[in-house]
């Protein structure tokens, strides 16, 4: 009997996040980072008052490493944990002082009460909240921070939605979204930080390449999905191969704060 419900939903889950267990090299060069302010935020505002800075964390889905340099760039001891090994290897021969382990975000392997903060970026989607919440728990420390964080694309600006729908950016969300944990923490606050990343067309295209539909879809979504967005970009926007252009996005963090 196939699984049904939640199960479902798990299991497509999985499904779509094992299609990042490869191909790291192109997704560190193609994804986007993320903006020193959002970082600077999240860890210098401690969620409670009087609770000590934070100065140890782990990255957890950490991937190639684009939230972790920002973590080191802001001098704090970092560790980094992903499922993915070809992603962490990427990661190590960009940062080789950070320490790597194979691990999810419901069973990191990291040492009890050893941390004053975990981060998850651009992951928290692949995540059983639940599970995950019990484990993060576990490793932080009292007053111990949590930060979930999402880069989106600025579907506000009306040619970026477009190209979202083209490439199935399903991970663009709602005004209204508040990610879920479990009762070990308490969801504080949040912060928006708006910039942008210069891409060409190309770039575009190999962007579209990094994302879970296109590495989970059959060769004729594929070849539909470049069709239109071939059209899109050059008959349709009239942009040129190797035109710079600004590709608009929003940085989203929720801090939240471990209360048991």
């Amino acid at each position: 009997m196939g699984a049904t419900g939640p199960r479902l939903e798990a299991l497509r889950r999985r499904q779509l996040a094992d299609s990042y267990q490869a191909g790291g090299e192109h997704y560190d060069r193609i994804r986007p980072g993320y903006p020193a302010e959002a970082v600077r935020w999240l860890v210098s505002r401690p969620g409670t008052p009087g609770s000590p800075a934070v100065r140890d964390v782990a990255d957890v889905g950490a991937g190639t490493g684009k939230y972790t340099r920002e973590l080191r760039a802001a001098g704090l001891n970092a560790v980094a944990v992903d499922p993915s090994r070809d992603m962490l290897d990427q990661l190590a021969r960009m940062l080789p002082e950070v320490p790597v382990r194979v691990g999810t975000a419901e069973d990191t392997g990291l040492p009890a009460s050893s941390l004053d903060a975990v981060t998850v970026a651009q992951a928290w989607h692949w995540c059983d909240p639940a599970a995950s919440s019990r484990e993060f728990a576990r490793i932080l420390r009292p007053h111990g921070v949590v930060g979930l964080v999402w880069n989106q694309l600025d579907v506000s600006v009306p040619w970026v939605h477009r190209y979202s729908r083209i490439i199935h950016a399903g991970d663009v969300l709602r005004p209204e979204f508040r990610p879920g944990l479990g009762p070990e923490f308490t969801l504080a606050e949040s912060s928006t930080v708006a910039w942008t990343q210069q891409m060409t067309p190309e770039d575009l295209f190999e962007l579209a390449k990094s994302r879970a539909f296109y590495l989970s879809a059959g060769a004729a979504a594929r070849e539909k999905l470049s069709a239109n967005l071939s059209w899109y970009l050059y008959e349709h926007l009239g942009h040129t191969e190797g035109e710079v252009l600004d590709l608009p996005y929003l940085t989203l963090t929720w801090r939240a704060v471990r209360t048991v």
